[in-house]
C-alpha cells in the first residue's frame, strides 16, 4: 500500500477503492451462497496472536490482504451461528434477502434516526411494525421502533412504564414511591434484571406453575404486597430456556384491573403467533402496553433487531424524546422519529433487512418456515422420549427441546459439547434446570433436520 496522498484517498472513486469494494462485496457473496455453512470454533488468544497480529499498520495492508486474513483466519474463529447444527443459545438464521439486503444498508449511509434524515427507510421500517402489530391483536395506532435486541427493548419499554407512571401519579396528586417495583417470574429472561439495575428499581418475582408458567393469581398476589410502587408487569412469550409461554391472558387481566402497565417479553417466542395453531397459547397479548420481539431470531434477520412496539406510541415519545438545541429541528413534527421511541438517539435502519425478506417473499411463507421449527420441535422430543437412557426435561411447547441423558454429569455433558464442536458436527452447549444438568436443541433454521438432530442423539453413548 502507498503512502497516503491525498486527504479523500479512503473516499474518493478510484482504482484502490473499486477494488477494496468489489473483494468485500465478492466475499460477501461467497459467504451468503455457501452450500455447506461451516461451523467453525474459536481459537485461543494465543493462536490468534500468532497468527493475525500486525494487521493494523501505518501504511495498512490492502483490502485484498485484510480480506484474506478475515476469511482464512478470523472468521473461522467464529462459530457460524446459521449453521444448521448450531442448537444453543437461540441460533441465528436469516434469510439469503434479508443478508443481501443488510449489505444496501450499510452501502446506503442511511441515518435511521428521524423522519426528516430517512423518511423512506422508516416508512418501509413501519410497515412491518404496524404489520406485526396487528398480527399480535394490537390496536389501529400502534407502532414503534427497531432497537438493538432485546435487552435495550426491555430496557426502553420498561423506563417509558416508569414514565408513565410517575406522569400518573403527578396527575393524581400522588407521591412517588421510594422504590419502584417490576414484577416479573422467576423464569424471566436476565434482561428484566438487568433494566431494573441500570434503572435503578427492584424485581419482584412472582411464582410460577409447575410447568414453568406465569399466572394472573400469583401476579395479583405480589401487586398485593407491594401496591402503589409496582410501575410495570412482564410477561413472557417463550423463555429462553424451554420456549414457556406465560398465562399472557391471565397476567395481562391483572395488570390491567390494577391500573399497570403491561410489557409481554417475547424476544424469542411471540413470532410463533404467526402460525395460526400456536395463537391460543398467546392469548392475552393483544392486552399489552408494549411487547417486543426479536427478527434476528425467529424472523430470519441478520443481527442485530429487536421490534419494540407500543400501544401508544405517544407514550414512548414522552418518555425517551431527547432535548437538544441542534435537534429543535427534528422534534416536534407530526411524523414519529424512531430515536424518540427508545434509549438511542443514532440507529441505522435495522428494520430494513426484514422488509426487505417480507416484501420479497410474503408473510406466508414465514409462517410456513416458523412452523417448520415447531414441527421439528414436536417430532425430535418423541425421538428422544423412544430411546433408553434419554428423557425429556419438558414437553416443548415452541421449538426449545430440554432433555438430558441419564446419569450424566456436568462434566460429562461439557467433554461429550467439547468434542462435537471439535469434530464440527453441531454445537450443543449444556444448560440447566433447577439445579441439573441438561441440553437443550434451540431449533430456528429450516435447514436443520430431523436427520441431523437424530445423528447427534446416536453420539450421546
Amino acid at each position: 500500500m502507498t503512502s497516503p496522498s491525498a486527504p479523500d484517498q479512503m473516499h474518493a472513486i478510484s482504482a484502490d477503492t473499486r477494488h477494496t469494494v468489489e473483494d468485500v462485496l465478492e466475499y460477501a457473496r461467497r459467504r451468503a451462497l455457501y452450500e455447506d455453512v461451516p461451523l467453525d470454533k474459536p481459537m485461543t488468544p494465543r493462536d490468534l496472536e500468532r497468527l493475525a497480529s500486525g494487521s493494523i499498520t501505518p501504511e495498512g495492508i490492502g483490502s485484498r490482504r485484510a480480506i484474506a486474513l478475515f476469511e482464512n483466519v478470523l472468521a473461522p474463529a467464529c462459530v457460524s451461528t446459521d449453521h444448521p447444527g448450531y442448537l444453543s443459545f437461540i441460533p441465528s438464521a436469516p434469510s439469503k434477502a434479508s443478508l443481501a439486503f443488510d449489505v444496501v444498508v450499510s452501502a446506503s449511509a442511511i441515518y435511521g434516526g428521524s423522519w426528516v434524515e430517512g423518511a423512506g427507510a422508516v416508512y418501509a421500517e413501519n410497515e412491518v411494525l404496524h404489520w406485526l402489530a396487528k398480527e399480535f391483536g394490537l390496536p389501529a395506532g400502534a407502532g414503534g421502533v427497531f432497537v438493538q435486541g432485546g435487552t435495550i427493548g426491555n430496557l426502553s419499554a420498561l423506563v417509558t412504564a416508569r414514565d408513565a407512571a410517575r406522569r400518573r401519579a403527578a396527575d393524581e396528586g400522588r407521591p412517588t414511591p421510594p422504590r419502584w417495583v417490576v414484577v416479573c417470574s422467576a423464569e424471566a429472561h436476565s434482561s428484566i434484571a438487568s433494566a431494573a439495575a441500570v434503572m435503578d428499581v427492584d424485581v419482584a418475582a412472582a411464582e410460577v406453575d409447575a410447568d414453568g408458567r406465569l399466572h394472573g393469581d400469583a401476579v395479583a398476589r405480589v401487586l398485593d404486597e407491594h401496591g402503589e410502587a409496582v410501575f410495570a408487569v412482564v410477561a413472557t412469550g417463550g423463555t429462553t430456556n424451554f420456549g414457556i409461554v406465560d398465562d399472557i391472558a391471565s397476567v395481562g387481566a391483572v395488570a390491567r384491573e390494577r391500573g399497570i402497565w403491561f410489557h409481554v417479553d417475547g424476544a424469542y417466542g411471540l413470532a410463533a403467533m404467526l402460525v395460526e395453531r400456536m395463537r391460543p397459547v398467546f392469548a392475552g397479548v393483544e392486552l399489552a402496553d408494549s411487547v417486543i420481539v426479536d427478527p434476528h431470531k425467529w424472523l430470519f434477520a441478520p443481527f442485530d433487531a429487536c421490534a419494540l412496539i407500543y400501544r401508544e406510541p405517544a407514550l414512548g415519545l414522552s418518555a425517551h424524546t431527547q432535548k437538544a438545541e441542534y435537534l429543535d429541528t427534528l422534534t416536534g413534527k407530526p411524523d414519529w422519529n424512531p430515536s424518540d421511541l427508545a434509549i438511542q438517539l443514532t440507529r441505522r435502519a435495522r428494520g430494513l433487512p426484514l422488509w426487505f425478506s417480507l416484501a420479497t417473499h410474503g408473510t406466508e411463507q414465514y409462517r410456513a418456515t416458523i412452523q417448520y421449527g415447531i414441527d421439528l420441535a414436536r417430532r425430535i422430543a418423541d425421538e428422544i422420549e423412544s430411546r433408553d437412557g434419554l428423557s425429556l426435561v419438558r414437553d416443548p411447547q415452541l421449538s426449545v427441546v430440554v432433555f438430558r441423558r441419564e446419569g450424566w454429569t456436568l462434566a460429562d455433558y461439557e467433554a461429550w459439547s467439547d468434542r462435537l464442536l471439535e469434530e464440527q458436527h453441531a454445537f450443543v452447549v449444556p444448560s440447566s434446570h433447577a439445579g441439573e444438568p441438561v441440553l437443550r436443541f434451540a431449533i430456528i433454521s429450516p435447514l436443520t433436520t430431523f436427520e441431523l438432530l437424530t445423528a447427534i442423539l446416536d453420539t450421546l453413548q
